[in-house]
């Protein structure tokens, strides 16, 4: 199949994003960032903390971390990593708390497993902050790859794939689906058809710009595209 020719192959597989896509948004990067650099603070002189965090378009945390770190000797690096993820997880588990699945969840899920299609989730969240919003996920899906599951998350290609592997469904059957830019990249990098849903932090017009195969405002309407009534 060339990069020109439409991918008019049955889906059998979607695989969503969380945050914003399944679940209603409530995390603060802003506020995760401050924490990051709190914790991070310890471990770095004031020369290359300015360094680290001068940039026009502030990396996301968790490259943020990865980049910090690597200026680091090992065993500071080890320790800096652990304290700044741990602060992640804590404003995670916090949002986790005030967040909701939105009501077209577990409906679209039980309505693509009966249609014969899998399910799965991948996401650069912690697992505790899934299960607290979805502790019965597992019920609905046939796999939950957090960042603490893959060793390359979203938008590596690997973090989407190996998700696939998991559901025994090749890429070119399979739809991605998310609320951000990075959730359509990772499709096409994988390999996959791409949805765009306009629910989370990405506008509709956004979403757009990334040219998804769908584009919808909400999950009713994705699944129309993907279940052909």
């Amino acid at each position: 199949m060339t990069p020109h020719t439409p991918n008019t192959q049955p889906i059998k597989a979607v695989v969503f994003d969380f945050d914003g896509t399944l679940a209603v948004p409530t995390l603060d990067f802003g506020l995760m960032r401050q924490r990051v650099e709190l914790a991070l603070v310890p471990f770095i002189s004031p020369a290359h903390g300015a360094a680290a965090g001068a940039s026009p378009t502030p990396l996301p945390a968790l490259e943020h971390i990865e980049k910090v770190c690597a200026a680091l000797p090992p065993t500071a690096a080890k320790t800096a990593r652990a304290a700044a993820m741990q602060a992640i997880e804590d404003v995670e588990v916090e949002a986790a708390v005030r967040s909701r699945l939105f009501p077209a969840t577990v409906p679209m899920l039980v309505t693509l497993r009966a249609n014969g299609i899998a399910a799965g989730v991948i996401t650069r969240n912690c697992r505790n902050a899934v299960l607290t919003v979805f502790p019965a996920i597992h019920l609905y899906t046939g796999c939950l790859l957090t960042r603490h599951d893959v060793p390359n998350v979203k938008p590596h290609p690997g973090h989407l794939l190996h998700a696939l592997k998991r559901l025994g469904v090749a890429p070119e059957y399979a739809l991605m689906v998310g609320d951000h830019p990075m959730d359509i990249i990772t499709g096409k990098n994988a390999g996959t058809r791409t949805a765009g849903l306009s629910t989370g932090e990405a506008p509709y017009e956004r979403l757009h710009q990334e040219n998804p195969t769908f584009l919808a405002h909400g999950l009713d309407e994705l699944l129309q595209h993907i279940v052909k009534r």
